[in-house]
């Protein structure tokens, strides 16, 4: 615990105390009194009143206001500091297909829930990165930007959901989007990791220009694609209500792997859950990082016993000054 001050400049008020004391020493000599007596031994022989002793104390409990005074306006704080050594972290983007064939329940309880799991706890494990959250379907926005407030961006992953933007396959503008967010960092280690099942039919970027540009500023892309083998059942609104399809659960793997390989990273195929929640794992191991320099600090207002202190202070000088030390002029 460390004692700081939010207001220093205050005690510089403490240097008026130097004159003061100075004049007080200088009034004391010059104003001794002294008598003439023949014999001083029988005086020297008498015990002091404790009057005496209590001559100075008035004085003495006014510097203590002033001092006292000076540190209570100077704010002092205690101060709890606690860090832990480290290297550069990661900054990590998450680039999200939330399509219609995400609700696909080949994955339980279907592929975006499962999804938007896994990725929440690849999050928690990773407290030291800055991590942020792209979405795209038939057109891509930021749903978070890096942060290290991971709370508010598990959050901003359980708002998401299938009707959010129009419905299609965007994955290079989706990709796009992601490396835009991230190409201004200085942050030597890039990562965007996209999650698709499905193969890029809108936006005005494909998928493999999206890849080139994330290889021009050093971002590796890891690519999983979503989705068992054979068909699966797809639930689609209609006049009718909720109705469930059969669909083929096929995709451009082709794609997918040649974003992964043109900017160094991998490609995986997730089938289940288990299979995804371990591709995140294999991801983590990839690109683990000593933990960033992080130092944190409580501060705790401790100005109050200063100014009580100068308070007592003040009333014990008044009741000695003009009760017990009083003196009668004339």
């Amino acid at each position: 615990m460390i004692m700081t001050f939010a207001n220093p400049g205050y005690l510089f008020l403490l240097l008026l105390l130097i004159p003061v004391i100075g004049w007080y020493v200088y009034e004391l000599r010059k104003s001794d009194a002294s008598v003439q007596i023949s014999d001083t031994s029988v005086l020297a022989a008498q015990p002091k009143s404790w009057r005496i002793w209590m001559l100075h104390v008035p004085f003495a409990l006014r510097v203590a206001v002033v001092t006292l005074l000076s540190l209570a306006l100077a704010r002092p704080q205690l101060t709890n500091r606690w860090s832990s050594e480290s290297t550069e972290g990661i900054d990590i983007m998450m680039a999200l297909d939330i399509s219609g064939t995400m609700l696909a329940e080949d994955l339980k309880p279907n592929r975006l829930e499962a999804a938007k799991q896994v990725a929440s706890d690849f999050v928690i494990a990773r407290p030291n990165d800055q991590i942020g959250l792209v979405v795209f379907a038939g057109e891509s926005f930021t749903q978070c930007p890096l942060t290290t407030d991971h709370a508010v961006l598990i959050n901003l992953f359980k708002s998401v959901e299938y009707g959010m933007i129009e419905d299609g396959t965007a994955i290079g503008l989706g990709l796009a989007n992601a490396v835009n967010r991230m190409k201004d960092s200085e942050t030597k280690s890039k990562v965007v990791i996209l999650l698709t099942d499905g193969s890029n039919n809108r936006g005005d970027i494909d998928p493999q220009t999206a890849a080139q540009i994330a290889k021009t500023f050093g971002i590796r892309v890891y690519t999983v694609g979503v989705g068992s083998y054979g068909q699966t059942r797809v639930p689609v609104k209609t006049p009718m209500g909720m109705q469930y399809v059969t669909m083929d659960s096929e995709f451009d793997e082709g794609t997918l792997r040649g974003i992964a390989e043109v900017t160094g990273g991998q490609y995986f195929r997730a089938t289940d859950n288990t299979s995804l929640k371990r591709i995140y794992e294999q991801i983590d191991q990839l690109e683990k990082t000593k933990l960033r320099v992080r130092e944190y600090s409580k501060h705790t207002e401790n100005f109050a016993p200063f100014l009580y202190a100068a308070l007592i202070c003040l009333l014990l000088e008044i009741i000695l000054r003009y009760f017990v030390l009083r003196t009668i002029s004339n």
